[in-house]
């Protein structure tokens, strides 16, 4: 068909007419897909707020390998008072790695902090800074004594792979505060991923989208820069040529959602050429800034993770609406190296993990609040379970504990200066207001404005949820 005609008759003839018929809708189903009013691209989602949220995204720090409550922040005074003798009732009690033996007094002080006294280890003296603006939530039980399950129950409220982690739940209720960035990032330790992996930052059977973003300081994401033998018109032309293409292969495989998943993940890639090289610079930030949180640290191990401290608050900045935030890994075949799993020497684990957590954490949540970023940000910090009272029988260090451990929130919505629950006088069980993470992650979509009971999804026959069939508001905590 000739130029003069197409400038004559604007349609040309019936063959051409629907050729570009098919191109504008297709360019409508890509708008539907892609647009920023689609629920792919966060802004409109089944779910309504039930009530006003009290914070926009979350920060949740995660320590794998079991964080022992009674050396970090349950201070239990009888066990200094009963150090050496039999854990009463449980003489020769066997857990999970066999039989323990007597009380084990933590062998670092608990030092008051705050106004409000909070006695906290004195390995941790600038998180003890922040007390008071933290809610402890010391009788937390969990329905694994298996890191690897635990971890997992920890993020999803299910032992078993295959169910959405929270802040896939989060991202398909609320979605994007920002466009050109994840919804969901998990920033991974430098010594690799935790227990079970990517299961803990997993979409389950949510739409793919829905899954985190896996990166950290020393992992940036790949490939976003445009080759410098690409002009922008040829690059644009392209993308405008995908964009048609991909609309049509998508319009032809309606309901599939790993493909539209895909679809989105290489739009969002597209905007991050843009976005993610400035958030993720780390240079841009002043010295004193690095100082504070340490990147430059003599450690290396301490200096990674205080650089993924820092990229965190630059995604928070920038509206990254769930930050999963790791601080140690999976187990090693030396206990308690890589992670908090401290079966055998206990002292010498922590006084190689605390100081690595310490400074760059607190430098974290300094940020937040003298940025006023916490006014609207809620930060969770969490571990798997908790640690027996007891030494492992022939060592000195202490087995997992199921029944008893500590997690705690902070920021928006949150009373701060509390302590939540309760475990009896030597931190074995659980025994006031007992919790679960249940109510944890119910507490947590309450005050981002959702009823944990209404923000369901329909898979295999049921309305799943986060929270299973359980789950209650920590009333007592908030603000």
């Amino acid at each position: 068909m000739s130029n003069d005609r197409m400038s004559t008759e604007p349609f040309g003839d019936r063959r051409q007419f629907l050729s570009h018929m098919s191109s504008g809708l297709t360019g409508v189903a890509l708008t539907q897909l892609l647009g920023p009013a689609s629920s792919m691209a966060g802004t409109t989602h089944p779910h309504a707020f039930q009530h006003p949220p009290r914070a926009k995204r979350v920060l949740q720090i995660f320590c794998p390998g079991a964080a022992s409550h009674v050396d970090l922040w349950d201070h239990r005074p009888m066990l200094e008072k009963y150090h050496g003798t039999p854990l009463p009732g449980a003489e020769g009690e066997v857990s999970f790695q066999g039989k323990n033996g007597n009380l084990m007094k933590s062998p670092w002080p608990f030092l008051p902090a705050g106004q409000s006294g909070k006695m906290i280890s004195s390995m941790l003296p600038n998180i003890a800074q922040h007390v008071d603006d933290i809610a402890f939530i010391h009788s937390m039980t969990s329905r694994s004594n298996t890191h690897g399950p635990g971890c997992i129950f920890m993020n999803s409220c299910f032992t078993r792979e295959g169910f959405p982690a929270a802040g896939a739940w989060v991202s398909y209720a609320l979605g994007s505060l920002n466009e050109n960035l994840p919804t969901y990032v998990a920033i991974q330790d430098v010594r690799g991923e935790p227990p079970n992996g990517k299961a803990n930052w997993s979409n389950g059977f949510l739409p793919a989208q829905y899954q985190a973003v896996a990166m950290s300081a020393q992992q940036p994401l790949r490939n976003l820069a445009t080759p410098k033998s690409i002009g922008a018109d040829q690059e644009q032309a392209t993308r405008e040529f995908l964009r048609v293409a991909n609309a049509e292969h998508a319009r032809q495989r309606a309901g599939q959602d790993a493909l539209l998943a895909r679809m989105e993940a290489y739009e969002l890639a597209a905007k991050m050429q843009l976005s993610a090289p400035e958030v993720s610079d780390l240079s841009r930030e002043l010295q004193s800034t690095h100082d504070r949180y340490g990147t430059n640290d003599r450690n290396p191990l301490k200096a990674a993770y205080a650089r993924n401290c820092l990229l965190s608050r630059r995604f928070l900045e920038q509206g990254v609406r769930y930050v999963a935030l790791y601080c140690a890994s999976r187990a090693s075949a030396v206990d308690g190296l890589l992670n908090w799993d401290a079966h055998k020497t206990l002292k010498a684990d922590y006084e190689r993990h605390c100081p690595i957590f310490d400074q760059p954490t607190a430098a974290l949540l300094t940020d937040l609040k003298q940025t006023g970023l916490l006014d609207d940000t809620l930060v969770l910090w969490c571990t798997e379970f908790g640690r027996m009272p007891t030494h492992q029988d022939g060592t000195s260090g202490r087995d997992h504990n199921p029944d008893a451990f500590t997690t705690w929130m902070m920021g928006a919505g949150i009373r701060g200066g509390v302590s939540y629950g309760a475990t009896d006088e030597f931190g074995r069980r659980s025994v006031e207001n007992v919790a679960t993470p249940y109510d944890f992650y119910a507490t947590v979509l309450h005050l981002l404005g959702l009823d944990h009971q209404q923000l369901t999804y329909y898979h295999n026959g049921a309305n799943r949820r986060l929270t299973d069939v359980h789950g209650h508001v920590l009333h007592d905590i908030l603000a």
